[in-house]
């Protein structure tokens, strides 16, 4: 029988948390440590998962004394690329949260020294692994080209949220840290080259770090025509009215996220409700001679979906898989620096006020 693998937890934030919980409950994995850098996250997280675990307050430390097999890494971007380089040093494979890295050339680092050392890199892409998500990204699909993809996802946070959220944008804004999300969902739609970006950017609270900011939009251009528009945007001052939009339209008509209670006021904050979809609508945009639709929106029910933890559960599933059946991920890896690009590229745009090719 296969030896549980055993994996350092690094981060105990929100993510970090749902991910220790997955490799806590999945057989074919054993947490060997716990790293965060405040004794008390890392104690509360400990004692949810029942105690026991040895607990850390260096990465490195803890990468050197416990000798796992894999590393879970749910840090601050600006961390991803050193922690990811010194777990395949010490052999380990490694899960590492989205965004891959704080820029382009960092995430270009990891994964090369992951084609390099022979180990699994495993991106947290969640949507990926959501069932809905895969059905929206089916029926986009089926609408046609050109399609027109819009996407936003904006925040109205306070206290503990918008605390997260000042320190998450000392290093990034909210546009590249959640908007490689959507831009991969766009490449999956279109499965086409994106050609061009241009992006906006405003800074709205000084209570940021000098040069940072907490909204930006994106524009991208595909090679076949397609076009996308993401925008994000954190802090107290946000609006919630029409801040989940996910939609795409083509020829042949239009795909709609309908998630009522994910959308609802008070929502926007609640980062377990950034996933939920709830139901698709599809639209069709065919005529009768008469000049009227020849077919009634359609309406694709997903009540059944998993919930925030239970999708991080399946990404943990996909690592153990990834590992034990030796998966090629080049593609994964790939597409996660490529969307990386993307939203590196609205960044440049803002600041420079110029149309990046890529």
């Amino acid at each position: 029988m296969q030896k549980p693998l055993r994996v350092l937890c690094v981060g105990a934030g929100h993510m970090g948390r749902s991910h220790a919980l997955a490799y806590h409950r999945i057989p074919g994995f054993e947490i060997c440590g716990i790293v965060t850098r405040s004794a008390e996250s890392r104690g509360k997280l400990n004692a949810e998962l029942g105690g026991g675990y040895a607990e850390y307050a260096d990465f490195y430390e803890a990468l050197a004394a416990t000798k796992p097999d894999a590393v879970s890494i749910s840090t601050y971007p600006d961390t991803h690329g050193p922690y990811a380089e010194a777990a395949f040093d010490a052999g380990c494979h490694v899960f590492i949260e989205k965004p891959l890295a704080e820029n382009v050339a960092a995430a270009e680092g990891i994964v090369a020294k992951a084609k390099s050392s022979g180990k699994k890199l495993v991106i947290g892409y969640i949507l990926r692994h959501h069932p809905s998500w895969i059905k929206f990204i089916e029926m986009a699909q089926t609408l046609g080209k050109p399609l027109v993809m819009r996407m936003n996802l904006n925040q109205q946070s306070s206290g503990d949220n918008w605390k997260t959220h000042k320190a998450l944008m000392s290093s990034i804004s909210p546009i590249v840290d959640c908007g490689v999300h959507y831009v991969d969902v766009m490449c999956q739609m279109t499965r086409s080259r994106p050609i061009r970006v241009s992006g906006i950017g405003a800074r709205l609270s000084d209570e940021l770090p000098e040069g940072k900011i907490n909204y930006g939009a994106l524009q991208v251009t595909f090679e076949d025509g397609s076009v996308g528009w993401y925008e994000a945007g954190w802090g107290p001052m946000m609006s919630e009215v029409a801040f989940f939009v996910k939609d795409v339209v083509g020829p042949k008509g239009c795909a709609s996220i309908v998630a009522d209670k994910a959308a609802a006021e008070g929502q926007s904050a609640n980062v377990d409700a950034h996933t939920q979809t709830q139901s698709i609508r599809l639209h069709h945009s065919q005529l009768t001679p008469e000049g009227t639709f020849a077919k009634t929106d359609e309406t694709v029910r997903l009540d059944d979906e998993p919930d925030h933890d239970g999708l991080c559960h399946r990404e943990q599933e996909y690592f153990l898989k990834a590992i034990l059946e030796d998966v090629d991920l080049t593609a994964h890896m790939d597409d996660a620096v490529s969307s990386m690009r993307i939203v590196a590229a609205a960044d440049e745009s803002f600041r420079t006020g110029k149309t990046i090719d890529l």
